[in-house]
């Protein structure tokens, strides 16, 4: 199964950064943590990167439920 990157649905605020650390199969609270980070170094950059983010990504649910439809053509 191709791997996609969803937005989680254990998420704190968007989802985004537990979409993240499910793709790259690493602990969200780094991902989090390197959010934050970057937030603190390339203040403006980063929010609009993440608000970006939380708008492009689909949810797991919607990719799910495409998957399925798309199951049932073959």
């Amino acid at each position: 199964m191709k791997k996609r990157l969803t937005k989680s649905k254990d998420k704190k605020l968007f989802g985004v950064a537990g979409g993240v650390a499910d793709y790259f199969d690493v602990d969200p609270l780094l991902i989090r943590v390197g959010f934050v980070a970057t937030t603190f170094c390339f203040f403006p950059f980063a929010i609009v990167g993440y608000v970006a983010l939380a708008i492009m990504m689909p949810s797991a649910a919607t990719v799910t439920e495409d998957s399925d439809e798309m199951d049932n053509r073959i």
